[in-house]
């Protein structure tokens, strides 16, 4: 599925703008605030599945994106957003993408965590973690199917294949495959390196690109039941 849009004016404005040409040929060049104050932000789609909570980009390639949505799956964009592609139909069977990282040492390894942990009224359950090593034309999953909502992944920066991920666990009941999982071997096993209990699960982790010993995890008891969300 590729969804396309529009924004012809958007590209004539920064095509125009000192410094700012679509080339490829800085994309670490600083532009000056003032040649900005006309721009405003604006939906660049794709206009399926609702809110999003999983983006990520390749720093080496400034106008390739990845996103996952809470009821579309995932998507792939090479243009800033004038197209996008589907990644993920008939290829992941949930819809809801809860976190996408790309390793920073392999573009072609992406992680995808099912089932979003920002919780609403309308919330699905994920199925565990995928694996590309395709740039996304093709997904294993690779485990922690109990996981529920996952919230975010980190990478090794020199290793693509120690992956760290945050579950939130299943949203509605309690269960003990929720917290910090590690992998050292993309996914082949995982072992849970912080559990706070079986109703707290993790929501977010950062991983220090300098010092990768350093991670931080963020702890979160939520559980949707059906006429009250526990918080």
């Amino acid at each position: 599925m590729v969804v396309r849009n529009h924004l012809f004016a958007l590209a004539a404005i920064a095509a125009f703008m000192p410094g700012t040409a679509l080339a490829q040929e800085n994309p670490n060049q600083v532009v000056p605030e003032s040649h900005l104050s006309a721009l405003s932000y604006r939906n660049v789609g794709p206009f399926r599945g609702g809110r999003v909570t999983a983006v990520a980009g390749v720093p080496d390639e400034p106008y390739l994106f990845y996103m996952g949505s809470t009821g579309g799956g995932v998507f792939r964009t090479s243009e800033a957003g004038m197209n996008w592609t589907s990644l993920s139909d008939g290829k992941i069977p949930v819809p809801s993408i809860g976190a996408i990282t790309v390793a920073p040492s392999d573009a072609n390894v992406i992680y995808v965590g099912t089932g979003s942990a920002e919780p609403r009224g309308n919330t699905s359950p994920g199925k565990g973690v995928y694996r590309s090593t395709d740039a996304g034309k093709s997904w294993s999953p690779i485990g922690l199917e109990g996981a529920g909502q996952i919230g975010k992944i980190v990478v090794h920066p020199d290793n693509p294949d120690l992956v760290y991920v945050a579950a939130l666990g299943n949203l509605f009941d309690r269960n003990e495959e929720r917290g910090v999982f590690r992998s050292t071997d993309g996914g082949t096993t995982w072992e849970k390196t912080l559990f706070v209990s079986d109703s707290t699960g993790v929501i977010d982790i950062a991983i220090n690109p300098k010092n990768p010993r350093i991670l931080y995890a963020t702890a979160w008891r939520a559980q949707r039941l059906p006429w009250s969300m526990i918080s």
